[in-house]
């Protein structure tokens, strides 16, 4: 199948991106700099990798979406929390309705290069904070992408039932260099080690029994994980 594949240079999206490239022919990897605090470190390793697969690579500029919408996440949000990726605190970085723009604009460019179907990353570790990320969500998504294209693109979603371990380990097998991806949301020269992404992506190393490969400010005792959030 021909996709195209939602590529922010995280560990996720990058491994998706080498999951689309082993199982389908990628025609297009596509990243969205939409303000945040951490698309300056991430974008360029997303560029980076699509070079590395020889994959066209499209940087989409939404700056509509710091300007007008509220997240600690963007520019000019408040302050990046610290603590677990699934903690109460962090639906401070949510950004309201960000992967239903994000797969919109994604789906449009699918069809009109040929694609027949669109990646994304999204997995379970999401599904606590973010509402735009849970399966009931793309399964809708899917639906709607599927019945408003002639192409009938198709919503692909490997990771939907997988943690952050086992993405990093399919990541391994599949020859990632998770040095050259990016997971910080505070953006700051090095990971700080402590914020919910950071924490998140030590977790998954150390659960993945894998090597981190990642310079942190900081390396704490990780905290626990909250038992449930509603």
């Amino acid at each position: 199948m021909r996709v195209v594949v939602l590529c922010s240079g995280g560990m996720d999206s990058v491994t998706a991106l080498y999951w689309a490239a082993r199982e389908h022919h990628v025609s297009a990897v596509v990243s969205f700099d939409y303000g945040s605090k951490h698309n300056p470190k991430e974008l360029p390793f997303a560029a980076e990798h699509a070079a590395r697969l020889g994959a066209r690579h499209e940087v989409i500029h939404l700056d509509f979406v710091n300007r007008l919408f509220a997240s600690a996440l963007l520019q000019r949000g408040g302050a990046i929390p610290d603590g677990h990726y699934e903690a109460e605190n962090m639906k401070q970085t949510v950004v309201p309705f960000r992967n239903a723009i994000l797969l919109s604009i994604a789906c449009g460019l699918a069809e009109s290069v040929g694609a027949e179907g669109l990646v994304i990353a999204a997995h379970g570790g999401d599904h606590a904070i973010y509402p735009d990320c849970r399966e009931e969500f793309m399964r809708a998504m899917g639906e709607a992408m599927a019945l408003g294209t002639y192409a009938g693109i198709r919503l692909l979603r490997p990771f939907i039932a997988k943690n952050k371990a086992q993405i990093a380990a399919e990541g391994a097998r599949l020859g990632v260099d998770f040095a050259r991806t990016w997971s910080c949301y505070k953006g700051g020269p090095v990971h700080c080690g402590t914020c919910g992404t950071c924490v998140e992506r030590r977790e998954a190393f150390a659960e993945a029994g894998l090597a981190d490969p990642t310079v942190y400010a900081s390396q704490p005792t990780l905290p626990e994980r909250p038992k449930e959030v509603d």
